[in-house]
């Protein structure tokens, strides 16, 4: 598979189905309140693994020939991804090895462990992480798992919205945060089929704002800067990614680090829900009203929810 289209994420969504938990859909007057319009929120936090990531993974893995299989799968994930493959290789019963940053969070590093894949480190640049995994793939003969940039990892990431457009019916948007850029690409695909056209906003921070950058140019633009709280969108687009954006998606904004701390922790306070800062961007593009709202029915896709309750960012903000 080249590039993928609806088609494949309904297969995807056979294919993982036995394995991935329907996440709910919740709603909040509180929200609804803030953000000026009927807000419906896909829960991936409370997903297997804790986020959106094993169905991409778990695609992936299950799409893999016995032959493919019995060489092992090999990634670098700063953590979620990390762990979503790591258990679809356990649950397939094949060796995953994953190359972490040395500065991925801790809960997901003992997650990944947890899981029973063999972690290498590595400095936290994506240069260092692409050179890592290449050494363990030549150590070890494992077939690469591209985090986001990979057709399956795409067409799974697309289950998701999927769920969501057939539980509320009639939306008017979709909203997804931007990190590499698969769960946006495989959201427009659906959102964009013959069925009524949803609109597809992405929203990213501003000190992480490549996606944004090469959305306006129409070219993909390697990030200068990663320096957010948002550590699972730090990493840029792929050159997959980026062509479905730029065919399907309406447009990406940005949000402040400011914004995402408060709404991290606003959710928390009103919704008795834990999520990353990843997930709170989108919900910053609606609380800052960066984005056209009433009168509008929106799905908003929560992301994940593997939270180091240690290092909480307002924690860090006002030690």
């Amino acid at each position: 598979m080249d590039k993928p289209v609806f088609a494949d994420i309904e297969r995807a969504a056979k294919r993982i189905q036995p394995h991935i938990r329907h996440t709910p859909v919740r709603t909040s007057s509180h929200v609804n309140q803030k953000a000026g319009c009927e807000v419906f929120l896909k829960c991936e936090n409370f997903q297997r693994t804790g986020a959106f990531k094993f169905r991409g993974a778990c695609n992936a893995v299950m799409s893999l020939t016995d032959e493919e299989a019995s060489r092992g799968v090999v990634t670098h994930s700063s953590g979620n991804h990390a762990q979503a493959l790591s258990l679809a290789a356990a649950i397939r019963g094949i060796p995953a090895y994953v190359v972490m940053p040395e500065n991925a969070p801790a809960i997901k590093v003992e997650a990944v462990k947890g899981y029973g894949a063999s972690i290498t480190f590595c400095d936290s640049t994506q240069e260092a992480r692409e050179a890592t995994a290449e050494k363990v793939i030549s150590d070890t003969g494992a077939l690469f798992v591209h985090p986001y940039n990979n057709p399956y990892i795409i067409a799974g990431q697309g289950t998701a919205a999927m769920e969501l457009l057939d539980e509320v019916p009639g939306l008017d948007l979709v909203l997804a945060p931007v990190g590499g850029g698969g769960l946006i690409s495989g959201t427009a695909l659906v959102c964009k089929t013959d069925r009524k056209p949803v609109d597809v906003i992405g929203a990213e921070p501003e000190m992480a704002d490549d996606a944004y950058r090469s959305f306006k140019a129409g070219t993909l633009i390697k990030p200068d800067r990663v320096n957010t709280v948002a550590d699972g969108l730090r990493t840029s687009l792929g050159d997959l990614t980026i062509k479905i954006i730029c065919d399907f998606v309406d447009d990406i904004v940005t949000v402040s680090e400011e914004s995402i701390i408060r709404d991290m922790r606003f959710i928390w306070e009103r919704m008795n829900m834990i999520i990353e800062p990843s997930c709170a961007v989108p919900v910053s593009a609606l609380f800052d009203h960066k984005i056209e709202t009433a009168g509008k029915k929106i799905g908003l896709i929560i992301t994940g929810g593997n939270v180091d309750l240690d290092h909480l960012p307002w924690q860090r903000k006002n030690s």
